[in-house]
């Protein structure tokens, strides 16, 4: 069975989406450049981070199972969105950054599994091709 997401509209272009298991809850609001306030994460918004906390956990999956300390570790992504032909999500560039105190200690095989492992994140692999969605690991 799947997971259940309900979503309720609140008026003036606000969504409030409810996780079914947990019943954890959240905002959505348009951006300013498409008739929202931004005032919270839009629907894209969400894409992106799931695609960064995707990531994250498939790395703190793999590091977990090899005992790799890899807290403090930070994903950053760039959302960046197209208008032609249509409104839609033109790239999410993501950044892995390990600290150097983790980064020192990781074996270069420990590095390639969990890039690997990131790389395979399912909301990377489920994104449309037309998607620019590069990977980028600094070990600082």
């Amino acid at each position: 069975m799947g997971v259940e997401i309900d979503v309720v509209y609140q008026g003036q272009l606000r969504c409030l989406a409810t996780h079914g298991p947990s019943k954890t809850q959240l905002i959505t609001d348009p951006p300013v450049d498409n008739q929202g306030k931004g005032e919270s994460f839009s629907p894209t918004d969400l894409v992106a981070t799931a695609l960064g906390t995707c990531v994250m956990s498939l790395m703190a999956i793999v590091a977990d199972r090899n005992q790799l300390d890899i807290v403090g570790t930070k994903v950053h992504v760039v959302k960046e969105m197209i208008q032609q032909p249509v409104r839609r999500i033109g790239a999410l560039r993501v950044t892995v950054t390990v600290p150097a105190d983790k980064a020192a200690v990781l074996s270069a095989v420990d590095r390639k599994k969990m890039e690997t492992a990131a790389e395979h994140c399912p909301v990377h692999k489920s994104l449309h091709p037309d998607i620019d969605a590069p990977i980028v690991f600094v070990y600082e």
